[in-house]
This record gives structure tokens, sequence and C-alpha cells, in this order.
């Protein structure tokens, strides 16, 4: 008996400290699929200032066309399942911890204009592409609509984001000596551009579309018809967690089949703004069979 069990306080120790380390390594595995089961919860990630794909609306309340997507993938994630009534938490994060939220397992899908990277995909997996976007320029009427006529000139990008790496990069590469000014929301792009304070920002298109009616002046402020980036998005989600991305995709997958995708454009972009053709290739394309 002596030998199975062992003696002293060592042997104790080793077994308690065993112990512990099985609870944790099985904490460790526990995927979102299993914590949903069990809390009837999800928790989506969105930014509270990154109109028109997440957003707080005017009531309060997480708005916007990522957002709106990720609450028909977590309906769909919960008939998967077999749970009704699968309750979203919304987790609010920012351009600089966004990726955090997800790697650090504070928030099981990143709902807003995620763009996919290799260094990205260090810390997070990604979902099927859900849009494609390119980097523009918004400018006052009559101004420079060319970032090599920037020179000496202020210019806007969101910071901590790959339109920041890419207008840099970009500047750098055409030995086009501008200053890039880093803001910290999309509408201090605006609120600048109308101040003269920035001759020029630098964001995607979708997201220019959307902002600049929300101009002091709206008929002063037009975009660029050049794109100077392309830009795939996807949800980021847990690193390694392939249930749970492949219940995801799935879920994308079955929403862009059946159509349901463009009516969420209409519902936001508005009737009169038609996906690019890039744009619909991509739903037809990512609309994987069962």
């Amino acid at each position: 008996m002596r030998g199975l069990v062992g003696s002293g306080r060592g042997s104790w120790l080793a077994v308690l400290l065993l112990a512990v380390a099985t609870l944790w390594s099985g904490a460790a595995m526990a995927g979102v699929l299993d914590q949903i089961r069990s809390s009837k919860t999800i928790r989506i990630a969105y930014r509270e200032d990154a109109p028109p794909f997440s957003y707080k609306g005017s009531d309060g309340q997480p708005a916007g066309f990522m957002v709106d997507l990720c609450r028909k993938v977590a309906q769909r994630i919960g008939k998967q399942l077999d749970v009704a009534d699968v309750k979203v938490v919304y987790v609010p994060v920012t351009g600089t911890n966004r990726i955090e939220a997800v790697s650090q397992a504070r928030a099981d899908m990143l709902c807003e204009a995620t763009s996919v990277t290799l260094a990205r995909r260090q810390q997070v997996d990604f979902s099927l592409m859900t849009f494609v976007d390119g980097a523009s320029l918004m400018i006052r009427a009559g101004g420079p609509d060319d970032l090599k006529a920037m020179a000496g000139r202020k210019v806007g990008v969101l910071a901590g984001t790959t339109t920041e790496a890419a207008l840099r990069n970009t500047l750098k590469r055409d030995g086009t000596n501008a200053e890039v000014v880093p803001l910290q929301t999309h509408r201090d792009g605006v609120a600048q551009l109308d101040d003269e304070k920035i001759v020029a920002y630098f964001a995607d298109r979708s997201i220019l579309m959307y902002l600049a009616p929300q101009s002091k002046a709206p008929g002063q402020l037009q975009i660029a018809n050049e794109y100077l980036t392309v830009e795939p998005y996807a949800l980021a989600l847990p690193r390694g967690d392939t249930e749970f991305r492949l219940a995801v995709d799935r879920a994308l997958s079955q929403i862009y089949r059946s159509g349901e995708i463009f009516a969420l454009l209409r519902s936001v972009f508005g009737a009169e703004v038609k996906p690019s053709e890039i744009l619909q290739a991509l739903y037809v394309v990512s609309g994987l069979p069962d």
C-alpha cells in the first residue's frame, strides 16, 4: 500500500500539482462550442467607431454590417448545436486591442473590418472572407487626389491599422515626403478634413462612402477613384479551435448560398449601392456546400 500511494509530503505535493495541471489543461482544451452549449452565450467583439461595419448606433446599441452578419452567424451556430436563443454578449474593442481580445479569450469572434494578414494569423484564425474592400483617399473638392501630390502635406489615417501601414509603405516607396497623422476614429478624419487640418484622409473606400455625408459640408468632400490597396476582411476567431471555425464557416456558407448576404448589404449600404463584381464573386465562391 505504501508503494501505491507514496509517502511523505513530497509525494502528496506531486499528486496535488498533477491534479491542478490536469484541471488547467482540461480548461484550456474546452472549445468555444462547448462554452456556447453550457452558457448559451457567444461573445462578439465590436468597434464603437468604425461605421458602416461596426459601430455604436444612435440608440447606443452595436450596429453595422459585420455586427449584423455576426448576429446571423450566432443564430445559425445555435441551430447547429440545438441550443435555442443563444444570447449575444457584446465586447467593445478599439483599433489597437481588437486582435488581443480574441487571442486572449476575452471574445469569441471579432466582428468589424478586420483585414486578413499572415502576421495576424500568428495570433488568431480567420473565417471565410466576409468582404473585400480597398483603400482610397477622401479629399476636399478640388484638392490633390494622388498620393504623389501629397508632399509636404498632412494625410490622416486610422492609427494601428493595416491601412496605416499601407499608407506609410506607399509614401516611402514613392519617395513622397508627406506627414502621416494617425487618428483615433474615422469621424476624426472627417472633422480634420472639414477644418482643413489635413488635406486627405486615407481609409477603405466603403468606409469613406459612409463617412462623406456626415461632413459639415458634404458637397465639399469627394473620394478618389483609385484603389490603392486591396483589403480582404474576415472574422477573427480563436487560434487552433477548428471545430468553432468550421461552425462559423458553415453558417457563413449558408448565408451566402441563400442570398441573405445581399439583403444584408442593401440594408446597411442602401439599395442604390451595388456590390462590386469582385464582392459578388466572393460570395458565390465562398458559399461552400455542406
